[in-house]
């Protein structure tokens, strides 16, 4: 079995007509929000063995401060353009091709395909995952690259406002 967590980057700053979306740094909820979600992760004992981020601002600094606080190296995040990008297609494919010897992966990226990556692997429905939302999904495979429509299982779905 395979455990995924998808995880939406926290909430981003709109402040700077300048920026670029790719460059699009986290707002002050996006700050506080980020270290509360993790730190109910580490609550539930996740420990990712394996942590594969959009290589987009918000995203990476989510995925930075999920590591501080479950204690997972940040030189050993994987960026991946794909999941930037978009589209279930290309996040199924980086799934596929995550190490067997990794059983716990954290992914984070963007809506709408974080949820709609979520309701295909899992068949369950989720609206829309809201900034910072993390969903986990068990797989009920061998290797990841049999992960396919419908072969997780939807555990939960945990989100910022849900604990404040």
């Amino acid at each position: 079995m395979k455990t995924l967590y998808l995880v939406r980057h926290a909430k981003s700053s709109w402040a700077n007509a300048e920026t670029g979306d790719f460059d699009r740094p986290l707002n002050e909820r996006g700050l506080k929000s980020a270290p509360l979600m993790a730190t109910l992760l580490k609550e539930k004992k996740v420990i990712p063995e394996l942590i594969v981020t959009s290589p987009a601002k918000r995203a990476v600094t989510t995925a930075e401060i999920f590591c501080e606080i479950l204690g997972y190296p940040k030189e050993l995040i994987q960026q991946r353009i794909e999941i930037y990008e978009g589209g279930t297609g290309n996040l199924l494919n980086i799934v596929q091709q995550l190490p067997d010897s990794s059983k716990t992966v954290m992914l984070f990226g963007h809506n709408p395909t974080m949820t709609e990556f979520s309701n295909l692997l899992s068949g369950n429905h989720i609206d829309s995952m809201v900034t910072c939302g993390v969903a986990r999904i068990d797989m009920s495979v061998e290797s990841w690259r049999d992960a396919a429509r419908k072969t997780g299982k939807f555990v939960w779905y945990e989100f910022p406002k849900k604990h404040h």
